[in-house]
C-alpha cells in the first residue's frame, strides 16, 4: 500500500509518525509546499525575536525521516488530486500516484481587505520565510504596529519588542485574545502586556495603511493615526482549502470528513487546521495531534478509530505569561462561573454545569494546568462547595468524574 501525505505541518508530520509506530516499515511519502522540512510554527516570534536559530525550529533531525521509512519531498507545492485516478500532479507538472491520500495542507494567513496592505513594510508571519524577512526589514526601524491582538499578534509583538521596536497593538474586538479569554481575564493580561513596554488599543478598527513608498502609518476609524514603520497583521488564519476545491473535494469552512476522518472522495482523507468534523474546523495544534491518531490508524488499517472531536485547549506562554484555555470559558445561561484574581496578575476561572466543570481559564498558574484539564475532560463533579476548588489548597485528586 502506498501511503502518501500532502502537508508538512503538524497533522501530517504526526500522521507519518503514527504510521511508522503503528506499522513499522512502511513507507511514506510527504509533499511540502515550503522548502523546509515540518518545524514548529508557533515558535516563529522567538524565531524573529533571534531568541533562537533557526534549526531550533525543526522537530526532527534529517536522520529521523529515512530511519522511519519516511521521504519528504520539499518544495513540492501540489495542484490537483484526481481522486478517481488515485493520483495528483505536483505544480512542475509531475504525477504522483497513491493507494491512500491524506490531505493535510493546514491553514492560510488571513489578509483583511484593508486599504494599503500592499504597501512596502507591511507583513505577515506565518513561514520562516516571513520571520527572516521581518526581521531583516525591522534592522534600524523604530515603530510597529500589529493588527490584530491573539496568539500570534501578541507574540509578533513581543518579537518585535525584543528587536527594539515601539510597538502598539491594535485589536477590533473589544478585549486582547477574545477567543481565549473573558473580560475580566483581559483586563488583567492586558496589564500585564503592557509592563511589558508594549501599548494595546482594543475597539480599534483600522480604516487604511498609510505611506507612498512605503508604509508610514495606521489610520484608525475615527481618525487617529499611529505612526508606522513597520506593519504586521495577525488576523489569524483560514483553512488553506484551494486544492480541496480545485479537486472537488466536498468543502464548506474546511474540508468535510466524517468520523474516519475520511473526505467526500474514495481513499482521501483530511485531518489538521484544513479538516472540518461536524461543522467545525478546530484550528489548533491538539486538535491536529487528535486527528493524526485517527487518521494513520484508518489509513494504514492499523485498527479502526472514530474522533469524536477535540476539547479545546491552549497551553502556551505568551509574551512571557503562561496561559492555558480548556473546554467551554464564556459560560452563558445555564452555567456557573467562578472567579478568582490573585496580587501578582494570576487569574483562574472556572465554568460549571449542573455542578460538573465544563471549562477554565487559567493564568500565570501553569501548576494547575494538568490536574484542572483532566476535571474538564472528565466534565468532574466539583460537590456541592464548588468555590472551595478557587483555593491554593484544593486537592484536585478528590473530584470524581
Amino acid at each position: 500500500m502506498k501511503i502518501v501525505i500532502i502537508g508538512l505541518g503538524a497533522a501530517g508530520a504526526n500522521t507519518a509518525r503514527a504510521i511508522a509506530a503503528g506499522r513499522p516499515g512502511t513507507p511514506i511519502e510527504i509533499y511540502g509546499a515550503e522548502p523546509y522540512p515540518y518545524y514548529a510554527r508557533p515558535k516563529l516570534p522567538a524565531f524573529l525575536a533571534g531568541e533562537i536559530e533557526q534549526q531550533s525550529l525543526y522537530f526532527y533531525p534529517p536522520e529521523w525521516y529515512p530511519e522511519h521509512h519516511i521521504t519528504i519531498h520539499t518544495n513540492a507545492p501540489v495542484a490537483r488530486i484526481e481522486p478517481a485516478a488515485h493520483r495528483f500532479t505536483l505544480a512542475d507538472g509531475t504525477t504522483v500516484a497513491y493507494d491512500r491520500l491524506l490531505v493535510a495542507t493546514g491553514a492560510r494567513s488571513f489578509i483583511p481587505p484593508i486599504a494599503g496592505v500592499d504597501l512596502p513594510g507591511v507583513f505577515a508571519l506565518w513561514t520562516i520565510e516571513d520571520a527572516s524577512r521581518i526581521r531583516a526589514y525591522a534592522q534600524g526601524r523604530k515603530r510597529a504596529v500589529v493588527i490584530g491582538g491573539g496568539l500570534l499578534g501578541l507574540e509578533a509583538a513581543r518579537g518585535l519588542r525584543a528587536l527594539g521596536l515601539a510597538v502598539t497593538v491594535l485589536e477590533f474586538a473589544p478585549r486582547l485574545m477574545p477567543r481565549q479569554l473573558d473580560e475580566e481575564g483581559a483586563a488583567v493580561f492586558r496589564t500585564l502586556v503592557e509592563n511589558l513596554g508594549i501599548a494595546v488599543q482594543v475597539g480599534a478598527t483600522t480604516e487604511r495603511i498609510m505611506g507612498e513608498d512605503r508604509v508610514q502609518a495606521v489610520l484608525l476609524q475615527g481618525g487617529a493615526r499611529i505612526p508606522a514603520d513597520l506593519v504586521l497583521i495577525a488576523a489569524g488564519g483560514r483553512a488553506n482549502l484551494s486544492l480541496a476545491q480545485a479537486s472537488g473535494l466536498n468543502v464548506n469552512k474546511g474540508i468535510i470528513v466524517n468520523s474516519h476522518l475520511q473526505t467526500s472522495a474514495p481513499d482521501v482523507y483530511a485531518a489538521g487546521d484544513v479538516a472540518e468534523y461536524a461543522g467545525a474546523v478546530y484550528g489548533i495544534v491538539p486538535a491536529a495531534i487528535e486527528q493524526a491518531q485517527v487518521a494513520a490508524h484508518n489509513m494504514a488499517e492499523i485498527d479502526t478509530r472514530e474522533y469524536a472531536g477535540t476539547v479545546p485547549t491552549n497551553t502556551l506562554k505568551i509574551v512571557g505569561i503562561d496561559l492555558t484555555t480548556v473546554g467551554q470559558i464564556m459560560g452563558g445561561e445555564g452555567y456557573t462561573e467562578l472567579r478568582r484574581t490573585g496580587p501578582t496578575g494570576e487569574y483562574i476561572k472556572l465554568v460549571l454545569k449542573g455542578g460538573r466543570l465544563q471549562g477554565a481559564i487559567l493564568l500565570g498558574r501553569k501548576g494547575l494546568v494538568n490536574p484542572i484539564s483532566r476535571a474538564v475532560v472528565a466534565q468532574a463533579d466539583l460537590g456541592p462547595n464548588p468555590e472551595l476548588a478557587l483555593d491554593d489548597r484544593f486537592d484536585w485528586k478528590t473530584v470524581s468524574p
